[in-house]
């Protein structure tokens, strides 16, 4: 890697605008401290509630990655008109986020992950529960309308589309097929961040799928190195995409080129993991910011590598900065 090239194409991050279209998930922490009881209706442990947060997940956490690393950003989904997203819109609005292209939606719940939390100052916190809080049916038909005319008005005046489907909804084939277009026509790039199918997106710039979701594309499992390299290259190839990067877990990533090269990437951090929850978003804000800055694949994936190495160490869906990655970039090219 060249230190150089790299820090300056971070100071590049600042001002660039990014749209997120996707299913926007509020992730809330239940934060307990063992008491050291057991409670009399269940054998489970009772916690002392200390704390609760929200956390921006689904959607909007490649959102607020790319803020937090200088971007404009963007948002279009939907939430419902309840507490989660109000608190998740609010939380947003004051970071900067740009949240009028979200629709409220009463007949549905804002997607929440409630996870239980339990841990004292001296311990490490461990999940201990999750409730999931959601309605994954069909948009209605007006609240799609909706979505796809915030999604068509915000495009013309940013510099990036990211897609960010978690299958819980909102990614339907018509939104698709009305912004994707539309993005392309007006010169956009397009990163795709999708839990389901990829050919679904033809056309977007890249795409970022873990292995797994590379794998269910193609319908079938990568064994070794060489399944991976061809899977990857036809998967580019399928999508009539520039590029595709693919996160591995411990093994790294990989990234894949139109003009057929690969390039394989170890894992940047492998001995301070806490939480993997939302590294995938990191990947995809940081990669998309990277090759707006003008990277090539593989310093825009070397970039995505290094942030997904440091919000590893945090708890929850985690945010990294450029002032961050500028000192670990440092620190890993000394």
């Amino acid at each position: 890697m060249d230190k150089q090239r790299l820090l300056g194409l971070l100071e590049s991050f600042q001002g660039k605008k990014l749209l997120v279209l996707g299913d926007m998930v509020a992730d809330e922490y239940w934060f307990g401290e063992p008491t050291g009881r057991i409670s009399r209706e269940a054998p489970i442990p009772i916690l002392r509630e200390r704390s609760q947060q929200t956390k921006p997940g689904g959607a909007t956490n490649p959102g607020y990655n790319a803020r937090t690393l200088g971007a404009g950003v963007f948002l279009a989904g939907v939430v419902g008109d309840d507490v989660s997203g109000r608190a998740l819109a609010g939380m947003l609005s004051s970071e900067g986020v740009d949240v009028s292209g979200l629709v409220v939606d009463p007949r549905r719940p804002t997607y929440t992950k409630i996870r239980v939390v339990a841990g004292s100052t001296q311990e490490m916190p461990q999940q201990v529960a999750r409730i999931d809080r959601f309605e994954d049916g069909d948009l209605d038909a007006t609240v799609t309308r909706q979505v796809i005319d915030h999604a068509c008005k915000l495009i013309p005046q940013v510099d990036a589309l990211l897609i960010s489907d978690y299958e819980n909804g909102v990614i339907s084939q018509e939104i698709v097929e009305a912004c994707l277009p539309a993005a392309i026509s007006n010169g956009k790039l397009v990163c795709v961040d999708s839990h389901g199918d990829l050919f679904r997106f033809k056309g977007a710039t890249v795409a970022t799928p873990n292995q797994p979701e590379a794998e269910a594309t193609l319908h079938r499992t990568f064994h070794n190195v060489h399944d991976l390299e061809q899977g990857g290259l036809e998967l580019v190839r399928g999508m009539q995409a520039r590029g595709l990067l693919v996160t591995r877990g411990s093994e790294g990533m990989s990234a894949f080129e139109a003009n057929g090269a690969i390039h394989h990437l170890p894992v940047s951090n492998m001995f301070e993991v806490r939480d993997v929850t939302g590294a995938g978003d990191t990947v995809a804000a940081t990669f998309t910011l990277a090759l707006l800055a003008g990277a090539t694949m593989l310093e825009a994936a070397q970039l995505g590598n290094v942030a997904a190495g440091l919000v590893v160490r945090k708890v929850g869906a985690a945010t990294t900065t450029r002032e961050e990655l500028a000192r670990a970039i440092d620190q890993s090219l000394d």
